[in-house]
């Protein structure tokens, strides 16, 4: 609008007689300026960061333009502003399910979703504003109960890289399917049926005992093989001492004095002084000659 026509309306409003009419011109101009300044704030509205906004006429529906941040122009009562929020949202979603070996599963997966943002006229049409409470948990609990029942109780730990990939692919076809986008899917708690807990403890319980026992077993086994060896190795001791007893008569008189140098150097190194003779120390050179 022109400076030119906005001035002839103020112009139409002003005074053009008496007091009276002056004073029913200037509050006609004032209410005629209010009313201009309502129908253009009216007339636009804002998209904030992190935000689209679609429209929906009265006339036509919804259309599909999809409007980014900024302001817009829109045709008051007729035309009305549907902003959305095409950020990622974190959400939680839990689910009791079971595996192969029918033992029941409490898991928790964290989504990270936002909606498609050239798809915003369409999931307005078919799902509303509130598009991630009517489509996510319905199909994180159906992903998680096919995924699942393909693994027993003990894999979902074993293999649980594999586990996530699979939610993580099956999650991301279906989501597609409305038009919402997944940033990021993870596995972020796997609890066990308390039966199920006790069982393991169990197990791992009598593992641990059996490893016991067969180290004692080995042990005894070492033992029994060390009492040999050690006896083996006295009798053969003794009989090779017997033979240099027969054979060389001077054997018993040497280890005689390997014997009395032990005694003298344990005497030796005490802090007692100690008298002895010589057959004390089995050094009686008497008897020797």
């Amino acid at each position: 609008m022109s400076q030119q026509a906005v001035k002839n309306i103020l112009q139409g409003f002003m005074p053009k007689g008496g007091p009276g009419k002056g004073f029913i011109g200037s509050t006609g101009a004032l209410v005629g300026i209010t009313l201009l300044g309502v129908g253009i704030n009216n007339s636009l509205f804002n998209v904030d960061g992190g935000h689209r906004a679609i429209k929906f006429s009265r006339v036509g529906g919804v259309k599909d333009v999809v409007y980014p941040e900024g302001t817009h122009f829109v045709i008051p009562w007729l035309e009305t502003p549907i902003v959305y929020d095409v950020r990622a949202k974190p959400r939680n979603i839990a689910s009791l399910t079971g595996t192969k070996d029918l033992q029941m599963v409490n898991i928790t997966v964290r989504v990270l979703s936002r909606p498609m943002e050239h798809k915003l006229p369409h999931i307005f049409q078919t799902l509303g504003q509130d598009y991630d409470e009517r489509v996510l948990p319905s199909i994180v609990n159906e992903v998680l109960k096919s995924v699942c029942a393909q693994f027993n109780a003990s894999q979902l730990i074993t293999q649980r890289e594999k586990v996530s990939k699979l939610i993580r692919e099956q999650l991301h076809l279906r989501a597609s399917h409305f038009n919402i986008a997944l940033n990021d899917v993870s596995l972020t708690h796997i609890a066990f049926s308390p039966e199920f807990t006790k069982a393991v403890e169990a197990k791992q319980i009598a593992q641990q005992d059996a490893q016991r026992a067969t180290f004692i077993v080995d042990r005894a086994k070492q033992e029994k093989q060390s009492i040999i060896v050690r006896a083996e190795g006295e009798a053969k001791s003794a009989i090779l001492i017997g033979d240099a007893v027969k054979n060389a008569p001077g054997f018993l008189e040497l280890r005689k004095l390997d014997t009395a140098r032990e005694i003298a150097q344990t005497i030796a190194n005490s802090n007692n002084r100690v008298f002895i003779d010589s057959d004390a120390l089995l050094l009686n050179v008497t008897e020797l000659q």
